[in-house]
């Protein structure tokens, strides 16, 4: 029997679901939902046309609503809530995680959001403004209040019989943070330590004080580096004055990872890191046509100069064929450049104190990958034309426009850095003009001086 891949098993039960939707069978589809995972329902309410989503929701076991907001992308949830009624949201909202539940109510309409705040009990209400106090992108907006704290004068005993008596962990819990009476963050102690220590041993003694403190107001992508560079599970959050006031987890981390790389594979094609495939059309057209304007306005630039030669155009209706061909060129040199300093920013490893050698590097790369090209390429033209001279101008067109795509590679994601652009956003548009303008006034202004009349 042929192996089913997951992505395959995952586009058959949509195709089941939607099918049985279709026939009406809504029975079968709560069945078919019943047992689905958190992650698998979202998925799937993400893969649905938008007129159906809805529908899945309701049949979806209320249970299960807030652990599928927590996985929805973030305009398909906007979707979802706007149809629900505030007293069903709060009660969706008592079983969700503090940092889930941030999320969830950054998304939520302006209309409703005071509603739904009336509407939830005195403890979950305060739970949610206090997370909502914290920057979205920041160590504290992302965080989980649900953790242990204990104090370094108590013995293993008395812990042991606190967490008997709590009964349930907070989850992905591998240590617990020991604290002064003003909450003040001391250390932390593994949760295997606690469970292999005698009973009388002191807490104090089992402190690991080189555990490192996250500041609330920490950016949440420094946060993930901290995490990567090194392989924490779990780490504590404080405020300024050094009071515990959480803990993120791995599983968080995970998401910031994740949403990071969908960013910057959306940003390069100039979309919305968290566009719905499903959007209305209208809604997608708009979204879509601002970059597509952009773009224009680059490409008439290039059209303009192009129109600067056209004498010689006319003249020489081969330079026509070939004018593209320099441009492209450089465009794919320029764009190799970009994507590895783009990461190379991203992951901290390309900044002011080394773009200079950087900059030198890829101008050698540049030049030297202009030269190999330049050689082939005048080569096969002066081959085919049976024009040596032709040969030689797309050449050299070809190693200034390769030199300057190596450089423009490093500078502009630099630039934009400066002026707190996005990069991966902005920076191939802006790229790809530099090399089409370069490419053709390189070919064109020196066809002109060398074979014009």
């Amino acid at each position: 029997m042929p192996e089913v891949s997951e992505q395959e098993y995952s586009h058959q039960r949509l195709q089941q679901v939607n099918d049985a939707l279709d026939s009406g069978m809504f029975v079968y589809v709560r069945k078919l939902l019943q047992d689905m995972p958190a992650y698998d329902l979202a998925l799937l309410l993400e893969s649905s046309p938008t007129k159906s989503r809805m529908a899945l929701w309701q049949l979806i076991d209320a249970d299960h609503h807030g652990d599928v907001l927590e996985e929805l992308n973030e305009e398909v949830r906007k979707g979802i809530l706007k149809n629900i009624n505030p007293e069903k949201l709060a009660a969706v909202a008592e079983g969700m995680d503090v940092d889930d539940l941030a999320e969830v109510f950054r998304t939520l309409p302006d209309s409703v959001y005071q509603e739904v705040l009336n509407a939830m009990d005195w403890q979950d209400r305060s739970r949610v403004e206090a997370a909502l106090s914290f920057e979205e992108d920041t160590a504290g907006g992302i965080m989980n209040t649900d953790t242990i704290s204990i104090r370094p004068d108590v013995t293993v005993d008395v812990v042991l019989r606190y967490l008997r008596l709590r009964g349930e962990l907070p989850e992905a819990t591998d240590s617990f943070y020991v604290v002064d009476r003003a909450d003040h963050f001391i250390g932390a102690v593994s949760l295997s330590a606690i469970v292999t220590a005698k009973a009388e041993t002191i807490i104090s003694s089992l402190i690991d004080k080189d555990i490192e403190a996250i500041t609330a107001d920490m950016n949440e992508t420094d946060v993930a580096k901290l995490f990567e560079r090194y392989d924490w599970f779990s780490a504590p959050v404080i405020d300024h004055e050094g009071r515990l006031l959480g803990r993120i987890t791995i599983d968080d981390v995970v998401d910031i990872i994740r949403e990071e790389a969908e960013h910057s594979m959306m940003s390069m094609a100039g979309l919305d890191d968290e566009a719905d495939t499903f959007a209305p059309v209208l809604k997608s057209t708009q979204r879509r046509s601002i970059w597509l304007g952009v773009n224009l306005i680059t490409a008439l630039m290039a059209v303009a100069v192009s129109s600067m030669f056209e004498g010689i155009l006319n003249q020489l209706a081969i330079l026509a064929v070939l004018n593209s061909l320099v441009p492209s060129m450089g465009g794919v040199a320029g764009n190799q450049t970009l994507t590895l300093v783009i990461r190379g920013m991203a992951l901290g490893h390309v900044g002011e104190s080394n773009s200079r050698i950087l900059l030198y590097k890829e101008l050698a790369i540049g030049f030297f990958n202009g030269l190999i090209w330049a050689v082939l390429i005048a080569s096969v033209v002066a081959i085919w034309q049976q024009n040596l001279m032709l040969g030689a101008i797309i050449a050299f067109a070809m190693l200034m426009n390769m030199t300057a795509a190596g450089i423009a590679g490093v500078t502009v994601p630099l630039m934009l850095k400066k002026m707190n652009i996005d990069p991966a956003l902005a920076g191939s548009v802006i790229l790809t003009t530099v090399t089409d303008v370069v490419g053709i006034f390189a070919f064109l202004g020196t066809a002109t001086l060398l074979l014009g009349n």
